[in-house]
């Protein structure tokens, strides 16, 4: 049996890999940044197979607890670091877990005898840190694909930037190691929508889309949203499990980059799916998941079903 680490896989998208890789009759490990806060990974007990899953207390910023979870591991997913757009301290928030933590996790990749994949779940903020706006300077109909230059705005939000500075990382040393015995593979979802299979209250995934639901605004940022009627490119969050899954299983990916992504809608229609009323406009395709559907196998849900399905389960 081998074993799949799955780094944050008790969090929104982590929770559907850990039900993927337990589905398939792998020993799952899942770290947690504090083993004592049961409430935060109890719902992973209910899974099938869940008798082949360890809970480990582990944080990305400490590098002896990270060698230790890894150690043994044959696949590992590093979907752990933080998607907070309400911060007080940004370093310590978002920089420090993202970068550092992505830096540490690197590292340990060159020193395991064992690992011989790995998925790092990276996000279309990655390579536009101003998502949902669009990149300056680029046609109002250009279709974002991974070839794209990633684009760094120096005044967007922190999380954005971590994301951006983290994957330099990544790209980097995929770069230095073009013949590494470890796959890495690079994800990057859109923004991730649909319902969750926990009670947890700190996804800003299904924050959003209560907000979206009810129409509220809460801060200048979402605000903003709704003065504009951004335009959100949306995945499913059961088809970026899958895609990360189908990475973290296939030879010979070293190096490849995969948007996860379908329709785009403007938030005024997003708002009208998820109170089911019909919408005004039709979809865009603003950033193309086509290299995940055709090297993956990925087929993604229409963006409705992600709404319905988290109102159906609130």
């Amino acid at each position: 049996m081998k074993t799949a680490g799955i780094i944050g896989g008790s969090g929104y998208i982590g929770s559907y890999v850990t039900k993927r890789f337990l589905e398939e009759n792998y020993s799952v490990r899942v770290s947690a940044r504090d083993i004592s806060k049961k409430k935060k990974y109890q719902h992973l007990r209910q899974f099938q197979n869940a008798e082949n899953l360890v809970i480990v207390q582990a944080d990305v910023t400490e590098i002896e607890s990270l060698r230790a979870f890894m150690d043994g591991c044959d696949i590992v997913v590093h979907t752990g670091t933080p998607f907070q757009l309400d911060v007080k301290d940004p370093t310590k928030e978002l920089f420090e877990p993202t970068i550092k933590g992505t830096e540490n996790f690197l590292a340990l990749i060159q020193e395991s005898g064992t690992v011989k994949q790995v998925v790092v779940v990276a996000s279309v903020a990655a390579y536009n840190t101003g998502y949902p706006l669009p990149v300056e300077g680029r046609p109002a109909d250009h279709l974002y694909t991974e070839s794209d230059e990633p684009h760094l705005n120096e005044e967007g939000h922190p999380y954005a930037q971590a994301k951006y500075y983290a994957d330099q990382v990544v790209q980097q040393f995929v770069a230095d190691h073009p013949q590494s015995d470890t796959d890495i593979v690079s994800v990057y979802p859109v923004g991730v929508m649909g319902p969750a299979l926990s009670q947890r209250d700190d996804s800003t995934s299904m924050g959003l889309q209560y907000l979206f639901k009810n129409r509220i605004a809460p801060n200048p940022f979402v605000q903003m949203l709704y003065d504009n009627d951004m335009e959100f490119a949306i995945v499913d969050v059961r088809d970026v499990a899958e895609g990360i899954y189908r990475a973290a299983t296939k030879d010979g990916l070293h190096g490849k980059q995969y948007y996860l992504s379908n329709e785009s809608w403007k938030v005024s229609d997003i708002s009208r799916m998820l109170n089911s009323e019909p919408v005004i406009e039709n979809p865009r395709f603003v950033y193309s998941g086509k290299r995940a559907e055709q090297e993956l196998g990925i087929t993604y849900k229409p963006a409705a079903t992600s709404f319905n399905d988290y109102a159906a389960a609130i």
